[in-house]
């Protein structure tokens, strides 16, 4: 019995230590304590909730992905997320670390958690996602969205259905056109976000869906005339 115990323990404990090494550390550094936006973080969100929700977030993305192991992900041991002063953008990622503009956050009109969760969905697909500085800005921003379409943080101003020039405008155009080339194909964001480790190629399309991406888009234009 007491054997059986001792062995118990140590695979217990073995999965714990397994656990450890994949479990991810979600931190939150506000660096604009004095600023408006930087108190209104403060007060509105904070960073236990802002935990929170980049540890909700990544499992959203992992699902997204078809990454249910974590052998399967970019090897991230922690995320920072840095509330700043002095940006010209709303957000953006460097590495592992996500940078919020505190005039972004003063900025928020309506429900500030709302708002908030779409630019972090959105910023912490960046952190995930493969592609980064091999794949074209465009396709890589249109993921990001694709996600932030899929959890329901779509802005007021984005597009509808079908609307756009070209499928690679990026953002919330290359958005929805993903989101109609997934509803041929259930993963084939997941499966096209797996080649993106090599790269990218319009390639990737023919051999997804077996359509060029100008015919799919011509297809897509003709399913949302707009």
């Amino acid at each position: 019995m007491a054997h059986t115990s001792n062995f118990l323990f140590i695979c217990l404990l073995a999965l714990a230590t397994l656990h450890g090494i994949h479990a991810v550390e979600y931190i939150v550094n506000n660096r604009a304590t004095t600023t408006p936006g930087g108190i209104r973080f403060r007060n509105e969100l904070g960073a236990e909730y802002t935990k929170q929700r980049m540890a909700a977030a990544s499992e959203f993305i992992w699902r997204i992905f078809q990454q249910n192991t974590p052998a399967e992900r970019i090897n991230r041991q922690q995320v920072i997320l840095f509330v700043d002063q002095e940006s010209k953008y709303i957000a953006y990622v460097v590495n592992n670390e996500i940078h919020v503009h505190d005039d972004y956050i003063q900025g928020i009109k309506g429900d500030i958690k709302w708002d908030f969760n779409g630019v972090l969905f959105h910023e912490m697909v960046h952190i995930w996602q493969n592609g980064m500085g091999k794949a074209p800005g465009e396709l890589i921003e249109g993921i990001a969205d694709y996600v932030r379409l899929k959890a329901n943080y779509i802005p007021g101003h984005w597009v509808k259905p079908g609307g756009g020039d070209r499928w690679n405008q990026g953002y919330d155009v290359t958005a929805r056109f993903l989101d109609y080339c997934n509803s041929l194909r259930n993963g084939f964001v997941a499966e096209l976000n797996k080649k993106l480790k090599d790269g990218y190629t319009d390639r990737y399309f023919v051999d997804l869906l077996g359509k060029t991406v100008d015919q799919l888009w011509k297809d897509y234009k003709a399913k949302f005339p707009n």
